[in-house]
């Protein structure tokens, strides 16, 4: 039976919903879309992904969301394939990475747009949640009517309409089915309808505002909304490179300046990573070069992050043959198994290069596995945390997972330690 909220996507004509790409945000609209009586076929290129969702199950940590997408499953709401169907609406989620020039890799993109090309009738909607630079959504509508030329972005000579929108997915990792039910939506239509046909489908779910606007403002609000972030994060990074180079307690120091009623100065970290804050800075900068000095020199600013990590952990060893290293986390942020972008891992991946003497050993509590970037050198090792920091000289903290708020502080002894996070500072202790 549909439910109340389903029965508003069926009114605007959609029953059957296809999300394309189910990674960390495909498989959780899937899940919460079909949780709310919608039919949803997820598609994906990885026959594991396919294979685990129809069993129910969930191939990376998020919490909570394991459960969505077994009841789904269970009541037969939810099915996932490697082709794409026919479908009333169509989700694509699909990777958006920069290439060697910091330009928008749209090559998933494009895959997607020819795949559901030939799956079109007319009057379907195509939603792209990917994040994208400014008219991405215009591109996969050029790619799409190219391979269809019997349908028309306005219904003229007769020929169908096909509705395109751009809706940016806006929550965080390890909140993700909270934040997609509760945040507000921004909702951004590339021609007639597509914002009203593609608002009757997130009110399915959606229990914070949508506010509609054109597809390229939506596309770029969800770049902003991250280079603001990265600005901000950036000056807390400069200033712990600063402070330490002054010899100040850098985080003493934000805690007092954070007094004044109108500073709020960010944590400094060992850089940015992410699927988002990470990347959709430089996609602002590759749509005007000469103009985006300040997010581009943030961007550097954060990517230049990890050398000095790297530069900390080596200098109490300059002068030790053979170190052993200890290196805590490799999310790019706590209580995740997420890599993407992760400053943690690029720190280890420099350590290992320029310290290929070194024993490098990683501790890694949300993932038994080694991203490809650390495959295939012979000094790094995944251990526990007890064995990592007994057999270290330097121990370095760099990702703050609760779960090692339970090592024994007195273990430290005698150990250089590289507290990136300040997370073994008194008052964040308590």
């Amino acid at each position: 039976m549909n439910t109340p909220t389903s029965e508003l996507a069926i009114a605007a004509g959609i029953e059957t919903v296809a999300v394309i790409g189910l990674g960390y945000i495909g498989l959780p609209t899937a899940a919460i879309l079909a949780g709310n009586g919608m039919k949803v076929i997820g598609v994906d290129v990885s026959p594991a992904t396919v294979d685990a969702v129809n069993r129910g199950e969930v191939p990376f940590v998020e919490p909570d969301l394991g459960i969505h997408v077994s009841g789904a499953v269970a009541q037969g709401f939810l099915t996932a394939q490697k082709e794409t169907p026919r479908a009333d609406a169509f989700i694509v989620a699909v990777p958006t990475p920069f290439l060697a020039d910091k330009s928008a890799d749209l090559s998933y993109i494009e895959d997607s747009a020819r795949a559901i090309a030939p799956q079109l009738l007319g009057g379907e909607l195509v939603i792209l949640e990917s994040t994208s630079p400014p008219q991405t959504t215009a591109h996969m509508a050029r790619v799409i009517l190219e391979a269809r030329p019997d349908l028309s972005l306005d219904g003229s000579d007769g020929r169908p309409a096909v509705l395109f929108a751009h809706c940016p997915e806006r929550v965080l990792p390890g909140r993700v089915m909270i934040e997609l039910v509760t945040n507000d939506r921004i909702v951004g239509g590339l021609n007639a309808g597509a914002a009203a046909a593609a608002t009757a489908l997130y009110r399915v779910f959606c229990q914070g505002e949508i506010l509609e606007t054109d597809a390229t403002t939506a596309e770029l609000s969800k770049l902003v909304e991250n280079s603001y972030r990265d600005v901000n994060i950036a000056f807390a990074n400069e200033l712990s490179v600063v402070s330490k180079n002054l010899g100040v307690d850098v985080w003493e120091l934000i805690k007092l300046a954070n007094h004044h009623p109108r500073v709020n100065i960010l944590q400094p970290g060992p850089g940015v990573g992410g699927h988002c804050i990470a990347v959709d800075p430089w996609f602002i900068v590759a749509a005007d070069p000469e103009n985006a000095r300040l997010i581009r020199t943030a961007r550097e600013v954060n990517d230049s992050k990890p050398q000095h990590v790297v530069a900390q952990i080596l200098e109490p060893v300059k002068e030790v043959a053979s170190p052993t290293i200890a290196t805590l986390g490799l999310a790019f942020k706590p209580n995740i198994d997420d890599m993407r972008e992760s400053p943690a891992v690029d720190i280890v991946h420099k350590l290992a290069t320029q310290r290929p003497d070194a024993t490098i050993l990683v501790v890694t509590p949300h993932s038994s596995v080694l991203p490809r970037m650390l495959e295939g050198f012979s000094n790094i090792k995944q251990v526990p945390a007890t064995e990592a920091i007994a057999a270290a000289e330097v121990v370095a903290l760099l990702v703050d997972h609760d779960k090692f708020r339970e090592i024994d502080m007195a273990t430290l002894a005698g150990k250089h330690v590289v507290d990136t996070r300040g997370f073994w500072r008194a008052d964040a202790l308590g």
